[in-house]
């Protein structure tokens, strides 16, 4: 697109300190005792449901046809002709061979919204040119579609069109849902993880990359130092052969709700000073932010720069050394797991995990399986399972584990269960760098659990069976076994042209 709509007016490239201005009147925006703003949205998650690409012929997704979006498009920009607009460039990756110029619009009402991606965004150059397009209207609604909202995605134009959302997610997972399909057509996969490098394990950076759902701890296990690991994203980042990874973002988009100074004090910091943006957290009318009320949504967010934290160049980065499926589950898997190629894609493909408010009320809560823990994912999912157990094979020495952020042995209510704390994940990270961990395999599942985890403070964690065998639940935890892998089967034999 190389031209935006026709617009009433369009402030371009606005500074922060601007957007700050524009923000002191809006009514649905608070300024904090920190000095940032907090801003209170109509629409609190990603809207999955109303989710449509633009196609004739639909590969497992939602879609609409070429004609009707067209119609769409042009009672958007007849809308937009009216309005005051603001605009935002900026690209996707830092590294000038393999970037995206990105270009967004949205209404002047909805300026954070422009904010906020801007700090995500690598700042445009000289020789900026915008190949995808966002274009935001929370104020104008379709009829016809679930909520009256809709996230039209126009591949073939690098267009995404939204309807209807003030949530900031549409922005951010707009670009990263066309860079998807992007870096598939340049022969990798984008993958939904975050990247973190640890500096002081060999001689050379070990770089990792941490692949989960929103809100199933990618962005904790991503900030949580461990013998001196810098993060250097949250969220996305492209792998191709040989593990050669590419970064996204300048900044993060970080969930919120009971974010601690001391279990979480990198995200802490850089969420209570001036510079960073909150959405749907609640701000006192002292202007104190509390980031445990989860009355309203348990799904507030923040962004914040890159620059607010320590943290390594996203540019030039290291191969691919370990890579962390996380798996929010609260039954019979393990704290950590080790797996082989063949286990690692097949659980890759699984997806599984609980769902949480990132997704909306229709996922909170709920077992799920999304392959690759991606939902951005443009075609059919048994394409992105086939490229990854094509890439990590070219990887040499590359290490695979699932890792449960959830509890073991049952749910919050239950009390025979045991949570998987975030020191629990941290020293089990540290102890696969040290190589510290005696495995040996699981019986009912085949792959490696840890016999041994020097200083692991619940050996339950790391073998449930023993758990429920200690409790009398033995016959239990057979049967959950037994469904589980009746179900796993079951799943991946429905995707045509699955590989693994």
């Amino acid at each position: 697109m190389n031209s935006y709509p026709k617009t009433l007016s369009c402030q371009v490239n606005p500074t922060q300190s601007d957007f700050r201005l524009m923000m002191e009147r809006n009514p649905n925006a608070q300024r904090t005792k920190k000095g940032n703003y907090a801003i209170q949205t109509q629409v609190t998650a990603r809207s999955s449901e109303s989710t449509f690409f633009v196609c004739e012929e639909p590969q497992g997704k939602p879609a609409i046809s070429r004609s009707v979006y067209e119609k769409i498009a042009a009672y958007q920009d007849r809308y937009i002709a009216t309005q005051d607009m603001v605009l935002v460039e900026g690209y996707i990756g830092p590294d000038p061979d393999f970037r995206v110029g990105c270009r967004m619009m949205v209404e002047r009402t909805h300026a954070n919204i422009a904010a906020m991606q801007q700090q995500l965004y690598f700042p445009p150059d000289d020789h900026f040119q915008a190949k995808f397009t966002i274009i935001i209207t929370p104020n104008l609604y379709v009829e016809g579609y679930p909520n009256r909202r809709l996230i039209a995605v126009d591949l073939e134009h690098w267009t995404t069109r939204v309807f209807g959302s003030d949530y900031f997610g549409e922005s951010k997972k707009g670009g990263l849902r066309m860079w998807n399909h992007w870096v598939y057509q340049q022969g990798g996969l984008a993958l939904h993880a975050g990247c973190k490098v640890y500096p002081e394990i060999t001689s050379r950076d070990e770089l990792a990359l941490i692949i989960g759902l929103s809100g199933t701890g990618k962005t904790t296990t991503t900030f949580r130092q461990q013998l001196g690991s810098l993060p250097v994203q949250d969220d996305f980042c492209a792998l191709f052969p040989g593990g050669t990874v590419y970064a996204t973002e300048n900044g993060c988009f970080a969930k919120t709700i009971g974010l601690d100074a001391d279990d979480e004090p990198i995200i802490y910091k850089a969420l209570t000073q001036q510079e960073s943006w909150l959405e749907n957290v609640m701000v006192h009318e002292d202007g104190s932010i509390d980031f445990f009320d989860g009355s309203r949504t348990t799904n507030g967010r923040g962004t914040f720069q890159l620059d607010a934290i320590p943290h390594r160049d996203p540019s030039n980065l290291p191969p691919v050394k370990y890579i962390f499926l996380l798996n929010r589950n609260f039954s019979i898997i393990p704290a950590v797991v080790r797996l082989d190629a063949q286990q690692a894609s097949q659980y890759f493909m699984l997806g599984e995990t609980t769902g949480t408010s990132a997704g909306g009320k229709a996922e909170a809560g709920k077992s799920l399986r999304v392959p690759g823990t991606n939902p951005f994912f443009t075609m059919n999912d048994a394409l992105q399972a086939n490229r990854f157990h094509e890439l990590i094979r070219t990887i040499p020495d590359l290490e695979v584990y699932l890792l449960n952020t959830g509890r073991v042995g049952g749910g919050e209510t239950d009390a025979h269960s045991k949570k998987v704390k975030i020191k629990h994940s941290s020293t089990i990270i540290e102890a696969i760098l040290n190589h510290s961990i005696h495995w040996k395999e699981d019986p009912f599942f085949h792959y490696q659990i840890a016999a041994i985890l020097p200083g692991f403070d619940d050996p339950d964690l790391l073998n449930p069976y023993e758990l429920y065998n200690n409790q009398g639940r033995q016959e239990e935890y057979k049967q959950i076994a037994e469904q589980l892998k009746i179900e796993r089967d079951a799943y991946l034999q429905k995707f045509a042209g699955l590989q693994i």
